[in-house]
């Protein structure tokens, strides 16, 4: 048994769990965090994005031992005070959810690259959500959700 400690949505969290359990697996079945979704397994789909000190990665693909210490972020970690971010905002009146399947990878891959780049290109969101996997969507509205996040980041920034 591993005992780890890191920082799971703004809160110190510490478990015991075996090395070899990944993250995805910890975040569902031990913290019952079900918003992150498990599709391929094998980090090809992006379901299971979430933020590891800031960066996107595949939460299938991160062990256990890997996550002491580091800074995780889900999608449950985006709302505050019971309020969905306005990434969340912009995805639900964009119509860029549909089954809603791939909708948390894809807002924690746009996330992750509005942290990095609050005034992205359209090529660098579709490079930023290259990795996420939409079945329903065909890309666009999901592209112009994080342009319209964006926009509004740009206008609430101080001058």
């Amino acid at each position: 048994m591993l005992t780890i400690n890191f920082m799971l949505n703004g809160k110190l969290t510490t478990l015991q769990t075996a090395a070899n359990r990944r993250l995805i697996d910890l975040l569902r079945e031990e913290l019952k965090l079900t918003g992150t979704k498990e599709g391929c397994g094998i980090g090809e789909c992006g379901a299971c994005t979430v933020l590891f000190n800031q960066k996107a990665v595949n939460a299938c693909l991160i062990l256990a031992g890997q996550v002491d210490g580091a800074e995780i972020i889900t999608v449950e970690g985006l709302a505050t005070n019971g309020s969905f971010h306005f990434l969340q905002e912009s995805f639900i009146k964009s119509g860029a959810v549909q089954c809603g399947f791939c909708t948390p990878g894809m807002l924690m891959s746009a996330y992750a690259l509005l942290l990095e780049n609050s005034a992205p290109s359209e090529d660098e969101i579709k490079d930023a959500i290259a990795g996420n996997l939409c079945r329903c969507t065909g890309y666009k509205q999901i592209i112009e959700a994080i342009q319209k996040t964006a926009e509004a980041m740009a206008i609430n920034q101080p001058k």
